[in-house]
């Protein structure tokens, strides 16, 4: 099976983790992509304490991307993805109900994978709708797919946040990767609307495969890497589908 694909521009983009708080040194990262180890926290200053106070590190990475991308604009649907979600949260919070405790309302509301772009929404007091999906080591192409399907709907551009944080040690076992705390966030426009010049145009199409995925980086990092680094061409398979990255000449 084959498919012709999509295809899109990053007008705008943010990326943020622990020790890369700067686009030079996210520059540097994607040259020679090293371990990334959890650290501080963002600021996100730019929402209200109120509302922050309730995001833990993973929605504070991801928050201090979407707002540093959006830079003031409004009105854009955003795509949130993120493979694992919040998940030290929910063990929290099962772990809570295995001992008879009660369970936080706030941490179960923040603890759902649609919390985060939620969040963000009701700081900006943005109508516009958000979407939040995860689906395993292929979650960044599916979220490029649906931010490329609101595109061709017809928005003007699409916010697509994407980010994760390291496993807790219950889940290590399974791992199939070495999961690093990041976030990035890419304001996409549509490659045959006029964009920009300056605006980086990007190809994503997909083949059956079978392969076992062999690089042992989170999908969220490669992708990051391959757009800052400026490669052409970059493939990823998930042991289902291979992913051909490319961009334009």
């Amino acid at each position: 099976m084959r498919t012709q694909g999509v295809r899109f521009s990053i007008a705008r983009h943010a990326e943020w983790a622990p020790g890369l708080t700067t686009p030079e040194a996210w520059a540097a990262w994607a040259e020679a992509p090293y371990a990334i180890r959890t650290g501080e926290e963002p600021g996100v200053k730019a929402m209200p304490a109120m509302l922050r106070r309730r995001a833990g590190f993973l929605g504070k990475m991801a928050l201090e991307v979407a707002y540093q991308c959006l830079d003031g604009r409004g009105d854009i649907p955003t795509v949130f993805c993120s493979r694992h979600g919040d998940v030290a949260r929910a063990v929290d919070l099962l772990t809570d109900l295995a001992r008879g405790e009660a369970l936080s309302p706030t941490a179960f509301g923040m603890a759902v994978h649609n919390a985060i772009p939620g969040l963000l929404t009701i700081a900006r007091a943005d109508r516009a709708n958000h979407i939040a999906l995860a689906s395993g080591a292929a979650t960044i192409e599916h979220a490029v797919i649906e931010a490329c399907g609101l595109l061709a709907d017809g928005a003007p551009s699409v916010l697509l946040v994407a980010c994760d944080c390291p496993l807790p040690e219950l889940f290590k076992p399974f791992e199939d990767c070495e999961e690093q705390p990041h976030a990035w966030a890419w304001l996409m426009t549509s490659a045959d609307a006029g964009a920009d010049a300056d605006a980086d145009t990007i190809a994503l199409a997909w083949s059956a495969c079978d392969d076992k995925p062999v690089s042992g980086m989170p999908g969220g990092l490669e992708v990051a890497a391959f757009h800052l680094r400026g490669a052409r061409t970059m493939e990823r398979c998930d042991g289902r589908l291979r992913w051909r990255w490319s961009r334009d000449a």
